[in-house]
């Protein structure tokens, strides 16, 4: 129990640290940032407290709010997939979801990478809406959106598969 408390605690305090000091500074074309962050909510485990988890998604949105002074939109986005991660899980992985043995090391790409989607893209949706909260700019939402919502997909599909492997062995 203790080494399952300590790595949430450090892959938590890691994914702040990498998000507020180097991504979210990347700025591709100008608008394009991943938000690495999310792979926190994306992997932790299902059979652990769910009243405890939507409440370390909200501190977790809560401290990028607070290092980047956003006004906590990332902690609405962030709060947002966690409540929302079951209906994810149950669409991603059905069955299996519903006895509770997901290990995603051991899971198809095909589900893996429908589950990371669907969470970033409604994160991401929320994030620039109300970062822009504009309607006349739903286009430029839906951009925003679209682009930050790849990177950040290609990114947790590629920190998952090194971490699994780096379990497997």
């Amino acid at each position: 129990m203790n080494s399952i408390l300590s790595i949430h605690t450090v892959r938590f305090i890691v994914l702040i640290l990498l998000q507020v000091l180097l991504l979210s500074h990347i700025k591709f074309l100008g608008y394009i940032n991943p938000y690495l962050y999310i792979l926190f909510v994306l992997l932790y485990p299902i059979k652990n407290n769910r009243m405890l988890f939507i409440f370390l998604s909200f501190l977790l949105g809560l401290s990028v709010d607070l290092f980047l002074d956003s006004g906590g939109m990332h902690a609405a986005a962030t709060l947002t997939i966690a409540f929302i991660r079951p209906v994810a899980l149950k669409f991603s992985f059905g069955s299996v979801y519903e006895h509770q043995t997901i290990k995603f090391g051991a899971i198809d790409f095909g589900q893996r990478l429908t589950y990371i989607t669907i969470l970033t893209v409604i994160h991401h949706f929320i994030l620039f809406s109300l970062d822009i909260f504009n309607f006349s700019k739903i286009l430029l939402i839906l951009k925003n959106t679209l682009f930050s919502s790849i990177f950040t997909i290609i990114l947790c599909v590629l920190v998952s598969i090194i971490f699994s492997s780096v379990n497997k062995k």
